[in-house]
């Protein structure tokens, strides 16, 4: 898998990279980089910055994504899921270059509003990564990492089968409410509220599992 992950990774770089180059004669001098939740920019930069912000991070990231299981404590280690794992890598490194042909667009004044295509994005990931999510393993950094997770199994499965759906469902929900074009706050509630919903679950989940040990 890693091997696939690596092959992945080098065609979007590629690609990635291919889209700078055509844009880059057309990109003025300064290029927005930052937008305010209306859509309207708040930020600019030199255009050269988005070749380290680009294909630049998006080397760095691959590079730290395979590097992150050979840091890990022997306990904490990705064998139990390394397919999940490499995937949900793939997904991440995904959503990072689809912002950045984003920007690349948006520089050019051509694409989909950013109020509209970024968050229509981060729903889409979060359904992607939400869906193999109860396959991830109790690992040193990656999933629902709570105190109670990391210190019982069934509390750490448990938790991560919940945030599955509930991830998978925010997702859904956020797509909705992005076409109803329902208020800013309220998207991103239903972006969001899955995750303190898993914290609270897990706390839980571990009391469950404390009061049945000691019966």
């Amino acid at each position: 898998m890693k091997t696939r992950f690596l092959v992945f990774s080098t065609f979007l770089l590629a690609g990635l990279t291919a889209l700078m180059v055509y844009c880059w004669p057309q990109l003025p001098a300064q290029v927005p980089i930052h937008w305010a939740a209306d859509g309207s920019v708040n930020g600019y930069g030199p255009r050269a910055s988005l070749w380290l912000f680009g294909p630049g991070m998006l080397a760095a990231l691959t590079w730290l994504f395979c590097q992150l299981p050979t840091m890990s404590p022997q306990r904490y280690g990705i064998a139990g899921f390394a397919a999940t794992y490499y995937y949900l890598c793939g997904v991440a490194l995904t959503l990072f270059a689809y912002v950045q042909a984003l920007v690349l667009l948006a520089a050019m004044q051509r694409g989909w509003p950013m109020q509209l295509a970024l968050p229509a994005g981060l729903n889409v990931m979060l359904i992607l990564l939400g869906n193999p999510m109860g396959k991830v393993r109790r690992n040193f950094f990656m999933g629902i990492r709570t105190r109670w997770t990391l210190n019982n199994d069934v509390v750490w499965h448990a938790t991560h089968r919940l945030a599955a759906r509930l991830m998978v469902a925010s997702g859904v929900l956020g797509l909705i409410a992005l076409v109803l074009q329902l208020p800013f706050w309220l998207q991103s509630v239903l972006m969001l509220a899955w995750a303190p919903l898993a914290v609270l679950y897990s706390y839980r989940r571990y009391q469950q599992e404390q009061q049945r040990a000691a019966s």
